[in-house]
């Protein structure tokens, strides 16, 4: 959720000054240099300015968690692993070191202001105006704009969002544009989500919201009588005690044992634990449940008074019994959930596909709680991913990349892979994820493995609109190709499909008629390697196209994304958030560099992909799907 454009200036009007609570362990801030008495627009304002300070997280005063620079001593390079890894960036204090945005006078309009971004020594600050009345002052600069230090940025991986400080305590609310680290650029926030385009957008308030899977040990603390946040958290990021559970009792354990003789401490030890958890010392359930704390799709137990206290969920325990996870699955065994449906009829359209599975990403928990190998067997999070001995890109432990991941319970494939797979044994068809794990889940401007491990199923995919694995690799084959060869390769009746499924190849169908997370999903597996390698390229590019006046802007950024993976459009230049007119001119140029280019790989045959062998495209079709188009309005909650 973002600013409605008719809040911001209210916003900032009732920001007020405030004494700087610096209690998570920050540096002195650095002395600030002089500055013009009469600053021009994108630089730093004057000393005669009201300084408007920022407010921050307190740090949490109870006698429980410790902090993540309490390990570090005797976990070395368990620290030092943990700090490389995106867990650990996930939310910080801006400053040189953390902030990958560019904060060099740019200006971006939102709504009826004009932010403008920039740099005071180490601080980092946005003047807003209003258009208005910039316009009818004569330097073009609004007489009335207002300062603000921005204090806490969210994200460090793919991109970056800030806060602003609001009136009240250590409120913290979403600023109108983030970064893309990838594209470095700014970007309207809203544009970055799939979110219906024309619904009012309402203010994201990082206390109550982001706290609770984004900082260890969170507390949101809204005092009401007061009407002001008094937020409380053990660490920004997700550190140490995250997955290990509250330290300060296992650190005084330790420096009482360090007083002691070698014999005694070994006693001491067989006989009083260290406090502390080992999630790979835990059952595959208690283990995974560590991860689906933060990622899965959680209720809220309003008895637990979480907004207070926190979360009473520790390391070890047992999720269920207090913050268990929303299963549509299993809804006749959560009658909790009943009242919330009643009141919010749609809301499990905003997280799960038609039949319960996640089809957002940051709920991977929720994924593999649906499959049979965590179900029947004891698959959990550790089995592919770990935080001290992976790559930080993905968490994915050594040695996972690979088939290994599988075979370390299916022995018997290891032998003859190919036997099981009818595919080459190096093609991606042969890597067992693509099949049982497909990116079925949409988040962060992309396609993620939606973590069910599953078997490619039509009858599926008409019923829940979810691709399936064998059309997101062969894109230009049919929904009736697929069901033809599943049903030679089970044995079972061949699955009936409608007439479209059997006339035009599924990936077209999903990108042009599909709903908004459909189109993402399409667009995204035709700039995806394997599939460009099973299925050519090239031909793509006009549909891709098409797809770059699509309602929604996050579609229009993976279909460009997409686009440059094409023949000819390596530089290729497309702003997703340009106005329509712009949009519509830079479709046309696409489709010229299209009919220009001569090393498009045609399919056979052509007439899925809604092309003849001229390369002539199937105008009346394209538009047939275009008009039948799912234009639900859509809001993916990531």
């Amino acid at each position: 959720m973002n600013w409605h454009p008719s809040t911001v200036r209210w916003l900032i009007t009732v920001l007020v000054v405030s004494v700087v609570l610096l209690l998570i362990n920050l540096p002195d801030p650095p002395e600030k240099p002089d500055a013009p008495a009469n600053p021009a627009l994108g630089q730093a304002p004057s000393q005669q300015q009201p300084p408007y300070e920022i407010t921050l997280p307190y740090r949490r005063a109870d006698n429980e968690y410790v902090g993540s620079n309490a390990c570090r001593e005797c976990h070395t390079d368990e620290h030092q692993s943990w700090h490389a890894s995106y867990h650990r960036s996930m939310t910080q204090i801006m400053s040189p070191e953390t902030v990958k945005a560019a904060f060099d006078g740019q200006s971006h309009t939102f709504g009826s202001e004009r932010f403008t971004m920039h740099k005071r020594g180490d601080e980092y600050w946005t003047t807003i105006e209003n258009l208005e009345a910039a316009k009818a002052a004569p330097d073009g600069h609004d007489p009335e704009a207002v300062h603000v230090r921005m204090g806490m940025v969210t994200g460090s991986h793919h991109m970056q969002v800030f806060w602003l400080p609001g009136m009240m305590g250590n409120l913290q609310i979403g600023f109108p544009f983030s970064w893309l680290i990838e594209d470095q650029r700014w970007a309207p926030r809203n544009s970055l989500f799939i979110r219906d385009p024309h619904t009012v957008i309402s203010q994201e308030n990082w206390n109550m919201n982001c706290i609770r899977c984004h900082t260890t040990g969170p507390q949101p603390k809204p005092n009401k009588a007061e009407q002001r946040f008094e937020s409380q958290i053990a660490d920004l990021g997700i550190s140490c005690e995250a997955c290990h559970g509250p330290g300060q009792q296992h650190v005084d354990r330790q420096l009482q044992l360090a007083k002691l003789p070698e014999a005694e401490r070994k006693q001491a030890l067989e006989t009083d634990p260290l406090s502390i958890v080992q999630p790979a010392d835990l059952d595959h359930t208690r283990s995974t449940q560590v991860c689906g704390s933060c990622h899965g799709m959680k209720w809220f137990d309003k008895s637990e008074n979480w907004t207070a206290h926190g979360f009473s969920y520790r390391p070890g325990d047992d999720l269920a019994k207090t913050t268990p996870i929303i299963q549509p699955t299993q809804l006749d065994k959560q009658p909790w959930l009943k009242p919330v449906l009643e009141k919010n009829p749609d809301i499990l359209a905003d997280f799960f596909w038609p039949d319960g599975k996640i089809r957002v990403t940051g709920r991977e928990y929720n994924g593999l709680l649906e499959s049979a190998c965590h179900q029947r067997g004891t698959m959990s999070c550790l089995s592919c991913h770990s935080m001290h001995k992976s790559d930080p890109n993905d968490q994915l432990a050594r040695g996972m990349r690979s088939n290994q991941a599988c075979l370390q319970c299916h022995e018997d494939m290891a032998g003859d892979i190919t036997s099981h797979t009818r595919h080459a044994t190096n093609s991606a068809g042969s890597n067992c994820y693509n099949c049982h794990m497909p990116h079925t889940s949409y988040g962060l401007l992309k396609a993620i493995r939606g973590h069910t491990i599953e078997t490619p199923d039509i009858a599926t995919t008409l019923e829940t609109g979810r691709p399936n694995a064998c059309n997101l690799c062969h894109l230009d084959k049919t929904l009736d190709w697929t069901a033809e060869h599943l049903a030679k390769r089970t044995g079972k009746p061949k699955a009936k499909v409608p007439e479209i499924h059997q006339t035009t190849a599924a990936s077209a169908v999903w990108l042009l008629k599909g709903d908004a997370g459909q189109r993402a999903l399409a667009a995204w597996h035709m700039g995806w390697e394997p599939a460009l390698l099973a299925s050519g390229s090239g031909w793509q590019s006009p549909l891709l196209a098409d797809t770059l006046n699509d309602p929604y802007a996050a579609v229009r950024y993976i279909a460009h994304k997409a686009l440059k993976k094409q023949p000819g459009f390596v530089a290729y230049k497309y702003d997703f958030v340009a106005d329509e007119t712009k949009r519509l001119a830079k479709r046309e140029e696409a489709m010229n560099i299209w009919q220009q280019e001569l090393r498009i790989t045609l399919p056979k045959p052509v007439a899925p992909v809604l092309l003849n062998e001229q390369r002539v495209r199937d105008i009346d079709r394209v538009q047939d799907l275009i008009r039948t188009r799912d234009n639900r309005p859509m809001r993916l909650r990531e």
